[in-house]
């Protein structure tokens, strides 16, 4: 089963953070969300830090923060050994995109859950 870290996943539902957890659970991955308050999302147990994440490594790491906050995981995420880096509309910046190739990483301008053949529209908010 292929693997997922979501980063900045949401208990809101309204949230992209939450919708990408549904979408990658609908689509067949071991999920595991990240965030700093650790509330579970979707019912799943929520790792405060990238560190906490059980599994190395990890197929792909869906990131939902600000670039700069990003940027600052950086070295936790390549500590993964994350295969894929998704960064998410709004979550990309060239500078992080560059550091992240410094470190190996393959870094993809996108949305993870329309790779995934989804829509997050397709995940309501309630």
């Amino acid at each position: 089963m292929p693997t997922a870290v979501i980063l900045g996943a949401s208990a809101d539902r309204s949230k992209f953070g939450n919708k990408s957890v549904r979408a990658h659970l609908a689509a067949g991955y071991q999920v595991f969300p990240v965030n700093a308050k650790g509330t579970p999302v979707e019912d799943l147990p929520t790792y405060q830090k990238l560190s906490d994440v059980p599994v190395r490594p990890v197929d792909r790491v869906s990131v939902y923060l600000a670039p700069a906050v990003g940027e600052q995981l950086l070295p936790e995420i390549a500590a993964l050994g994350c295969r894929e880096l998704w960064l998410n509309p709004g979550a990309e910046s060239a500078s992080l995109v560059n550091k992240a190739l410094e470190l190996g990483l393959n870094p993809i301008l996108a949305c993870s859950i329309v790779d995934l053949g989804l829509r997050p529209s397709q995940f309501p908010d309630v």
